[in-house]
């Protein structure tokens, strides 16, 4: 017997699945030292392997924001959760490690559940709350990370059995297994959206006219490029960072996938606070940065990217002193920045996109991705020609242009028309909508 799901059912069930999905999605992170020995791989090999669990996620969110718009979030949630799943179980029986590649780059894709969510919560949850419920969810969500990072290494760092006597095989086979379970349930219990008027509306913009439109808006080209900042550099960090404390540091593993794990609670659970202030300044109407008046939820993704950029040149020099402890601590600090950024996009995003929400996050969430490929590649580079830390520096800097736009669209004249105005014309006919901050009619 089905359950009647409200908003907070819906999130909640969104958030689990998520959860799930980001913990078999990193469940090799912890082990990257031991299967790298298993394998015979070196620190250049170890960096790629953790930039392909990422290469799938791009083009996939894109095609499962889509699909959720198109088909509902339960059924695409459902079927991701239980493909990743068999794969992860898979690859623990796995003793070539080309095949092993090719699962694992299968098992990344489970990142694509991201937008699925996000398409879900959106169909559920009225504007005023928005930041607040996708920050929620992503923050917990993204914790899926920490929580394999804490968990797996105690769990299976002395396996000897069942089934298997090597720990990592014995990780990815039964977090698979949880995947599958948890995919059943979703699409079980599962509904689009809270009435089927909403659900309808979304089903018929999800035309591939509707897609390019929504692609080539200068609103979406510039939460892109932001959350390949934030949640770019959070997603190439939980891969690295065990890595980069054993390599640079000598940490043993448990001890270094603890360090990760204190990175990446704080970048997921602050997320949520990062969507919760945004709903906080359309509310109370308050500029922080006059020059952006009346632009609420733009100006204060600037000022969050603005501090991801710092984050980094602190964490760069922290990583020069050889301190473990002031490392970490400012590990933390990057965290805090990261989710405060990733959770001021994606408030800002569906209240500019209502009625193309699981498309427009799919573009989003996909480019987003794209730094965490990019990134190990800079970092693993960094650290195999002698330099492990300086790849932070170089990101930092590579990102810097990211926030300049972000700031040249948030211009009152700009901001309002962000959504309208794109770098392709394409002829779609749009519903009406009211901005979430100026609260004008405009065309979406």
């Amino acid at each position: 017997m089905g359950i009647r799901m409200t908003k907070w059912r819906t999130l909640v069930l969104a958030t689990v699945g998520f959860n799930v999905s980001f913990l078999v999605w990193f469940s090799f992170a912890p082990f990257t030292e031991q299967i790298g020995g298993a394998f015979g791989l070196g620190l250049a090999q170890i960096g790629l392997l953790t930039s392909a669990a990422v290469w799938i996620t791009p083009p996939g969110r894109f095609l499962a924001g889509w699909l959720a718009d198109r088909y509902g979030a339960p059924r695409v949630f459902a079927v991701v959760l239980s493909y990743v799943g068999i794969f992860s179980v898979w690859s623990a029986f796995i003793t070539s490690y080309e095949l092993f590649f090719l699962t694992r780059l299968v098992v990344g894709s489970a990142g694509v559940t991201f937008v699925v969510g996000i398409q879900h919560i959106a169909q559920w949850f009225p504007k005023e709350q928005l930041g607040t419920a996708e920050g929620i969810y992503g923050g917990i969500g993204d914790a899926g990370v920490a929580v394999g990072a804490l968990l797996l290494p105690r769990l299976f760092a002395n396996w000897s059995g069942p089934l298997f006597e090597t720990g990592w095989r014995a990780a990815f086979f039964y977090s698979g297994i949880l995947a599958v379970v948890v995919g059943v349930i979703y699409g079980q219990w599962g509904e689009s959206a809270a009435t089927k008027a909403k659900a309808t509306k979304a089903r018929k913009s999800a035309g591939l006219k509707q897609w390019l439109h929504t692609a080539t808006r200068y609103g979406v080209v510039a939460l892109s490029l932001g959350y390949l900042m934030s949640f770019g550099v959070t997603l190439s960090l939980n891969g690295w960072l065990p890595t980069y404390f054993q390599e640079g540091f000598g940490v043993e593993m448990v001890l270094a996938s603890t360090f990760m794990a204190t990175f990446s609670l704080s970048a997921g659970l602050l997320r949520p606070l990062g969507g919760w202030l945004s709903d906080v300044l359309v509310r109370r109407e308050l500029d922080l940065l006059p020059i952006f008046r009346g632009r609420y939820r733009e100006q204060w993704t600037v000022i969050c990217l603005t501090a991801v950029v710092l984050s980094l040149v602190a964490f760069w020099i922290a990583g020069r002193t050889g301190s473990v402890l002031l490392t970490v601590s400012v590990g933390l600090f990057v965290g805090l920045c990261c989710g405060f950024g990733a959770g001021a996009i994606f408030a800002q995003l569906p209240a500019t996109f209502p009625h193309r929400s699981g498309t427009a996050a799919g573009i989003v969430g996909g480019i987003g991705t794209v730094g965490g490929i990019g990134f190990p590649l800079l970092y693993s580079t960094a650290g195999a020609a002698g330099f492990i830390h300086s790849g932070y520096l170089v990101v930092a800097l590579a990102v810097l242009p990211i926030v300049l736009f972000n700031a040249w669209l948030a211009i009152p004249r700009r901001a309002v028309r962000a959504h309208v105005d794109g770098v392709l014309s394409v002829g779609v006919e749009q519903p009406q909508s009211v901005s979430d901050d100026d609260r004008s009619t405009t065309i979406e």
